[in-house]
């Protein structure tokens, strides 16, 4: 479960910014009562089931969700994938000299089996500058680790508590300057940390503008008790499918390019040598005398429908899983009303009964209203005039429920709107 975000110096972003799934205190419909829930095991803290983030073009939404995506890759890689004197990936605020060489800094508030952690780390392109962890198992703050680098002696300042159980020598003295303290215990055996790293690993679930491919969908349709799910989905969106073909052959490195590089034809057939590949992807539908007819899936089928399969396969694992999923774009080839249908099955207790959550970006405004979402789950990007990225919620304004929301966000009342000027002539 995530509770907050929060990310400084990263591309468009200068000063922190946080974005908050918190529930605020302010009085609801009663319709939306399922938009929020209790966290388990933490009394008092509720959370918000989805949260929506508006702006204009190049405002620095979709640099947002970078930020999480990059705090995770380098949880994921930073001790497996990259070796001494391998530079990290930072990208640093550039349109102000300071920023530039300044570190990157980011921190996230989560639940991972029932406990809540505070966990963060700043970093440049040469090395990791600080790294923290507090954990709140009882709600009591524990200090489990904190490193920073300090400049005038050259090297990393520890700080252990006690709560934290294992080598932690072995750990410190293995983990490099390009790599996280995190990432490297977990990989020599700590077991105490395995619940923070697997929350990056396999809790959060990211996608772009693109979405997925339909193959993990179509691995869903092997078993019918999936397929079922799969097909009730399609329907429930509208989707006039009557049934999916799936064809798989086992991998044949003789089907790969003879030009391409040794090195990667290598890397490839030890990843796939001996297992079963989509091969063709087919819909069906039913003619006008109730006989089926295949359309291919990439050559007939609309580019929303295929959108829309590749999304029901991952859309459906997050429900039944209670995972974290961020989207850039959400809008891109879909329906308005297809958008609400997505987003209100995060917003129901019957289809999402362990809580997942669900954080997008988007410029369809007509999904903005009262009966899809609570003031604290609506957000605003904007740029400041130093060109740096501003986020803030929509419980920053004195706006009544009464009022459509959408009409005053358009008119301009929220920010967080392009400012289009006429188009000289050139000549």
């Amino acid at each position: 479960m995530l509770v907050e975000f929060s990310v400084s110096n990263f591309r468009s972003i200068r000063e922190r910014q946080t974005l908050s799934l918190a529930k605020s205190k302010l009085k609801e419909s009663d319709t939306l009562d399922e938009n929020s829930f209790s966290s388990s095991g933490l009394t008092g803290l509720e959370l918000l089931r989805s949260c929506v983030i508006y702006g204009s073009n190049a405002a620095g939404k979709s640099n947002l969700l970078l930020a999480l995506g990059k705090m995770v890759q380098v949880v994921k890689e930073s001790a497996t994938e990259m070796q001494r004197g391998d530079e990290l990936s930072m990208q640093a605020f550039r349109l102000d000299v300071a920023s530039r060489t300044a570190p990157t800094e980011f921190e996230v508030v989560f639940i991972s089996e029932g406990v809540r952690y505070q966990y963060g780390f700043s970093a440049t392109r040469t090395r990791i500058v600080e790294e923290w962890l507090i954990a709140f198992p009882k709600a009591k703050a524990q200090h489990w680790f904190a490193r920073h680098w300090d400049e005038k002696e050259e090297k990393y300042q520890w700080q252990m508590g006690n709560s934290l159980k294992g080598q932690k020598q072995l750990w410190t003295e293995s983990t490099r300057s390009n790599a996280l303290f995190l990432s490297t215990a977990v990989q020599l055996n700590s077991q105490q940390l395995q619940p923070v790293y697997d929350w990056f690993a396999d809790a959060l679930r990211m996608t772009s503008v693109t979405g997925w491919n339909p193959r993990f969908t179509a691995s869903l349709c092997d078993k019918k008790e999936y397929k079922d799910k799969v097909m009730g989905f399609l329907k429930a969106a509208d989707i006039d499918i009557d049934d999916v073909v799936v064809k798989k052959k086992v991998f044949d490195s003789k089907d790969l390019p003879t030009e391409m590089p040794d090195e990667v034809r290598s890397q490839i057939v030890e990843q796939l040598e001996g297992k079963e590949l989509l091969s063709k992807l087919s819909m069906v539908h039913l003619d006008n005398e109730g006989k089926p007819m295949l359309f291919d899936f990439h050559e007939d089928e609309s580019h929303g429908t295929q959108k829309l399969f590749s999304f029901a396969g991952p859309w459906l694992d997050v429900l039944e899983n209670g995972y974290v999923l961020i989207i850039d774009e959400l809008h891109d080839n879909l329906h308005p009303q297809l958008v609400r249908f997505l987003v209100r099955l995060f917003h129901s207790d019957k289809t999402n009964p362990n809580n997942a959550q669900l954080v997008f970006t988007t410029h369809e405004t007509s999904i903005l209203s009262s009966e899809t979402f609570r003031r604290d789950q609506v957000w605003f990007c904007e740029k400041d005039q130093s060109q740096a990225t501003q986020l803030f919620p929509l419980t920053d304004f004195n706006y009544r429920t009464r009022e459509n929301l959408e009409m005053a966000y358009l008119a301009g009342r929220f920010g967080a709107l392009p400012y289009i000027s006429e188009l000289k002539r050139a000549y």
